[in-house]
């Protein structure tokens, strides 16, 4: 459980920081919906704008950077 919750911690730090210190992309997101990145607000309010096919395409690359390394104790991975 304490993984989990530094990660979903590490992903709020950042996801609410860099659009306001490093600005956002002006490209569209996506372009069939004409929704830019510029209309997504950052915090939690960010969650309904996101269309659902985002959330797949995060969620899959999630899964594909954490399941396939080994997370048996005493390896890199499960040293965090």
């Amino acid at each position: 459980f304490a993984y989990l919750t530094e990660h979903m911690n590490m992903l709020a730090t950042t996801g609410y920081i860099t659009p306001d210190t490093t600005g956002k992309l002006l490209w569209h997101l996506p372009p069939s919906a004409g929704l830019k990145f510029a209309d997504v607000p950052n915090g939690l309010a960010a969650i309904s704008k996101v269309p659902a096919a985002g959330w797949a395409q995060i969620l899959a690359y999630m899964a594909y950077c954490e399941v396939p390394q080994d997370q048996s104790l005493g390896t890199p991975a499960a040293a965090g």
